[in-house]
């Protein structure tokens, strides 16, 4: 029923232009090679996990289970980057010299759970070619209520001069010196023990009602004759700042990114009808892209109609040649939220892509996993139906890595093949080189085409397959900051006739159990899985490759299915 719904979906935009129609099958004008399609985890009270408490070998090991099936579900929708809150209220996701552990992982505060959850996900994470972002909650510390409970490395026994009381919690005080010296600690201390490839900031900034925020005689000591907004504006600004050139001192590689609130000022047309990052909680988030102490900017743009579209423009105009992710608020396609149509999400998304944004970010990953509304399958299907590294940091490091250098492939047993090559060589050496492989049936492989990427982020010279009969393949080597080296091409594969005769035959068609490949044919527009029997298992976009690890095992066949009502078989395939 959940593909019957993803096909309808499909149709729909087809039908109200919300799939460009000026480019409607040139796939790379719709789907770009780089973008990043990043997604929220929350940790928070295990909104999206953990759901089992590590407080037995048991319960622990279900836990990591648990991060690995989030993590494969992501991967299957070409998700690239797992933003993972690691440091919460005033706790946090690994061992720390600093604050305690978060009552999440145990179910009891400052216990450890017998593992590094931090590590855990990043070597997941990185397994699965996707990038991990560590996810750190700032200036919010912990309810009033529990500040007693959280261990002997709370903020409340090691820095109370740092808190503010406002609203039934502690807050750190951003006027305060030593608060932008505390957040430096815990950014040095991720950045030095974890192979992070990001480092993100939420919440970095005053609260809401900041007027009744009690920081006065704060303001008295170190205002220094400024506005008190100005005096404010700078305080998070320095926070942000002395992160940036300490995280950056140790590892240049690791991208800074924050998400501010989702409008930055009213624009000329439109007031942000008193909700603004600048002016509501003093966040200057374009001008930290102006002095270049972030590399991307994820607002969190949880709206619709014209509060969305022409603030998602100003982001882009602000954004001085770096990322800006507008975060989409897909929890409000829940009934038990906003029960938001599928559409207001869905032409969110193509307004992004089409108007030059960095990409999208989803909030959060429960909402997207459980394919509220059909979102999951629609990203699967078509707007993610490909795969993408997320852009290069120009600013960071503008000189990619050498080519990699004798490229082989070996058959292993008949099933598996193996193509292995020589290492590349970086300015960066000591970040470590990636690799990308591509497969085509035309020779050159063309590594500029999201459609022939078929394995990111490799951290090994080497690829082994199953699946990719007949292809010849291309390797690229790419740095930390996102170069990418020229290509080395293998060829061997077979030519296009060749391919679609053996598709023709009565041979089953070739797949790893994960992924299958559909032939090359430009007059299809979707495809359609049965039974044997003729029942519809699964529709989709036409596309190089589909994913059909979801199947249960048996018999099945792949036909074409067109908007003008043609269908035909193409072949069977056995899992």
């Amino acid at each position: 029923m959940k593909r019957i719904k993803a096909f309808l979906l499909i149709m729909e935009m087809l039908y109200s232009g919300l799939l460009n129609a000026q480019h409607p099958w040139n796939t790379e004008a719709m789907y770009p090679k780089r973008e990043i399609r990043a997604v929220w985890v929350t940790t928070l009270g295990g909104l999206d996990w953990p759901k089992t408490m590590a407080s037995t070998m048991t319960g622990r090991e279900q836990q990591k289970r648990e991060l690995c099936q989030l993590l494969d579900q992501l991967k299957a929708c070409n998700i690239n980057t797992v933003i993972l809150q690691t440091r919460i209220r005033g706790s946090v996701l690994y061992p720390s010299a600093i604050e305690p552990w978060n009552i999440s992982l145990t179910g009891q505060y400052d216990k450890n759970p017998g593992y590094d959850p931090l590590a855990f996900a990043i070597d997941e994470t990185h397994k699965r070619g996707m990038e991990l972002h560590a996810w750190v909650v700032t200036i919010p510390a912990f309810k009033i209520e529990v500040a007693k409970k959280t261990g002997k490395k709370s903020l409340i026994n090691t820095h109370p001069e740092l808190l503010k009381k406002h609203n039934g919690m502690y807050y750190l005080d951003p006027g305060m010196p030593g608060t932008s010296d505390y957040l430096v600690s815990i950014c040095k201390e991720i950045a030095t023990n974890y192979d992070i490839d990001g480092l993100h900031f939420d919440y970095i900034r005053y609260p809401e009602e900041a007027n009744s925020f009690p920081d006065n005689p704060t303001f008295t000591r170190y205002g220094k004759g400024q506005r008190k907004a100005d005096w404010r504006r700078d305080n998070v600004s320095r926070i942000v700042r002395s992160c940036y050139k300490a995280v950056k001192s140790i590892k240049p590689w690791v991208k800074m990114s924050c998400s501010p609130v989702g409008k930055y000022k009213d624009t000329r047309r439109f007031s942000a009808k008193g909700w603004s990052c600048y002016d509501a909680v003093y966040q200057d988030a374009q001008g930290w892209l102006r002095e270049g102490i972030q590399d991307a900017l994820y607002p969190m743009m949880y709206f619709t109609g014209n509060h969305f579209y022409p603030f998602a423009i100003d982001w882009q105009e602000g954004s001085y040649g770096r990322p800006v992710v507008p975060g989409l608020g897909i929890y409000f396609l829940s009934p038990s939220e906003k029960n938001w149509d599928f559409s207001v999400i869905g032409r969110e998304l193509h307004y992004v892509r089409d108007n030059g944004l960095a990409g999208q970010a989803y909030f959060r990953s429960k909402f997207l996993t459980d394919n509220v509304k059909g979102l999951y399958d629609y990203l699967q299907s078509v707007f993610y139906a490909y795969p993408a590294l997320t852009p290069a940091c120009s600013w960071i490091d503008d000189e990619p890595p050498t080519m990699p250098q004798d490229f082989e492939r070996t058959d292993i047993d008949g099933q598996l093949t193996k193509v292995t090559w020589k290492p590349a060589t970086d300015n960066m050496a000591c970040a470590g080189l990636r690799y990308n492989v591509y497969a085509s049936i035309s020779y050159p492989v063309d590594v500029n085409r999201a459609e022939n990427l078929v394995a990111s982020y490799l951290e090994c010279p080497y690829y082994c397959y199953n699946w990719l009969w007949g292809m010849n393949l291309a390797v690229t080597a790419m740095d930390r900051a996102g170069n990418e080296s020229k290509a080395l091409q293998l060829g061997g594969g077979v030519t296009l006739s060749e391919a679609n005769e053996v598709s023709a035959g009565n041979h089953y068609m070739k797949h790893d159990g994960r992924r299958l490949e559909l032939p090359l044919n430009s007059d299809v527009d979707f495809y359609l899985i049965t039974d044997l029997a003729g029942k519809q298992v699964r529709t989709g976009r036409w596309v190089r490759w589909i994913d059909i690890s979801h199947l249960p095992r048996g018999v099945y066949r792949i036909r074409t299915l067109q908007k003008r009502g043609v269908s035909r078989v193409v072949g069977e395939f056995k899992k």
